[in-house]
């Protein structure tokens, strides 16, 4: 267990429960953050996580936290899973098969089925995993005020 007893970790946790505002506020910030961190938009998760979190006035600092569920490890097994879900649900489609005497043409609308299946399976697993981070960080922070309290 060195893990919880490294200091910077301890760090890193303490910002987080440190975080004013009400439990619902800090959980669409979370929610939020996580959500935009499921899109495969490079560069543009943590903007995207800002302008909705203000626009479901959650939590700014939690939602660019929430963004972090995407990083450099997780990338691959993240979009992976994301796409094997959007390919679940639209099979009506037919395989994306690459040959070396494919037409741009064809080319092009292999692309738009690749990315179908990506958007629709980040939109999925988007709402399902920020729908459970906000519940948990909900009753997180519902737990730290009531333990306050006493």
């Amino acid at each position: 267990m060195k893990l919880i007893k490294n200091p910077k970790y301890k760090k890193i946790l303490s910002l987080f429960l440190k975080q004013d505002g009400t439990p619902f506020f800090n959980a669409k910030g979370v929610a939020v953050g996580v959500f935009c961190g499921c899109f495969p938009f490079f560069g543009f998760q943590t903007l995207l996580g800002l302008f909705l979190a203000r626009v479901a006035k959650g939590n700014l600092f939690l939602a660019v936290i929430g963004t972090w569920i995407s990083n450099p490890f997780t990338y691959v097994p993240l979009y992976f899973f994301n796409y094997k879900v959007g390919s679940f649900l639209l099979n009506n489609y037919p395989d994306i098969v690459i040959d070396k005497n494919s037409k741009i043409e064809e080319l092009w609308e292999q692309g738009g089925v690749f990315s179908s299946r990506l958007i629709l399976g980040s939109l999925l697993v988007g709402l399902f995993l920020s729908s459970i981070s906000g519940v948990i960080v909900f009753l997180l922070y519902k737990r730290k005020i009531k333990k306050k309290v006493f």
